[in-house]
């Protein structure tokens, strides 16, 4: 069983998330924003992040960039619906900043999970 840091400010998006992320076989602890989720990684062992990156708040880029320069081996993957615009931009720059999987909005529980078992199954 993985532990698993859900980052999204949706609570209906994020519920949703978690009751998958627990079929698959998962530990989940959720953070609603930025600034909790890198509060929570701080005092606890994660194998793997899971952020949007448009929130109120820390928004998900922030989060990346604090987790990766202190935590430069943690897994990340960053998911954006794109706020106003397309979600390619903010995921490409999520991808430079070292998440190791993007998840465009809306995705299938099945694209979810294989890109959870892509990011778990290295390293």
């Amino acid at each position: 069983m993985s532990s698993i840091l859900l980052i999204e400010d949706d609570s209906n998006f994020r519920v949703m998330l978690c009751i998958a992320l627990r079929q698959m076989g998962h530990e989940v602890v959720e953070a609603s924003e930025g600034e909790h989720g890198v509060g929570l990684f701080e005092t606890g062992r994660f194998d793997l992040v899971i952020t949007d990156l448009i929130m109120p708040g820390q928004e998900g880029i922030e989060t990346i960039t604090k987790l990766i320069k202190k935590h430069p081996t943690a897994r990340i993957i960053a998911m954006s619906g794109g706020g106003r615009t397309s979600p390619e931009s903010y995921l490409k720059m999520a991808k430079r900043l070292g998440a190791k999987e993007i998840l465009a909005k809306p995705f299938s529980m099945d694209e979810l999970g294989c890109a959870v078992e892509r990011v778990l199954s290295v390293g």
